[in-house]
């Protein structure tokens, strides 16, 4: 009776191992590094999901979230700061900047102007540079449609003359919001920058035919960007430029 109940149990056991072994042949096994499930509103995910191949130009890698932009209004409350206090800081009482900044924090409760501007002079000094080197990958993810085309346009005829720039990004002296407004969901928040660039452009012998290599200049831009605020997007883009000088 012993014996027929050992015999059962073999092959009981060898039919267990066998149905394991089958089932890690066709499932795999977990080894602590399996990519997480996908989620559509994960910024890592949507950039994973749309960059393609690696080198694609389309890639959307490089977009800016100006900071400040996913910070939960209990922050700003917990530190004390009322909207009031987090506007005046930029905007005096009863201006027309005050109440356009008012309406755009009211479409999105997670919007502070002092966090944004630091978030626009990294944008700045960005873009500044990817036009300078040409980069028209990094200039997609963080211009307009209309704007990267006009960069592009710009980049295009310099190659075409053969000429580079040599550029050196010094720092930003000075920044500051100067106009803002809500367009039904579309937000737009413009920026007055004062930068100082060293920057020469050389034709194809190297000879310099613009700026100076040596001398620090002071340039004054005027750039808007904007955003949905419907969006689940937190990210601006540069749409329009000027120079103040």
């Amino acid at each position: 009776m012993n014996e027929i109940f050992d015999v059962y149990n073999i092959i009981f056991l060898a039919l267990a191992v066998f149905i394991i072994f089958r089932l890690r042949s066709v499932l795999g096994k977990r080894t602590g590094n399996e990519r997480p499930p996908f989620d559509p509103y994960s910024k890592s995910d949507r950039q994973d999901q749309d960059a393609g191949p690696a080198g694609d130009a389309d890639s959307d890698d490089n977009v800016i979230p100006l900071p400040g932009q996913n910070a939960p209004q209990s922050e700003r409350l917990d530190q004390g700061q009322s909207d009031d206090v987090v506007i005046e800081k930029v905007a005096p009482a009863g201006s027309a900047l005050n109440e356009a900044l008012r309406q755009i924090l009211s479409a999105d409760r997670s919007f502070e102007p002092g966090p944004f501007v630091e978030g626009a002079k990294a944008a700045y000094e960005m873009i500044v540079m990817a036009f300078a080197d040409g980069d028209r990958k990094a200039l997609k993810s963080l211009l307009s449609k209309d704007v990267y085309e006009g960069f592009v346009s710009a980049i295009d005829d310099r190659e075409k003359r053969g000429e580079t720039i040599e550029s050196t990004f010094v720092g930003i002296d000075k920044a500051e919001i100067v106009e803002a407004a809500l367009k039904g969901t579309q937000a737009q928040v413009t920026v007055k920058v004062q930068s100082q660039l060293i920057s020469a452009t050389r034709d194809k012998s190297g000879e310099i035919v613009d700026g100076d290599p040596s001398k620090v200049t002071e340039v004054i831009d005027i750039w808007t960007f904007a955003r949905d605020t419907s969006s689940r997007d937190p990210n601006w883009k540069l749409v329009a430029t000027e120079s103040a000088e």
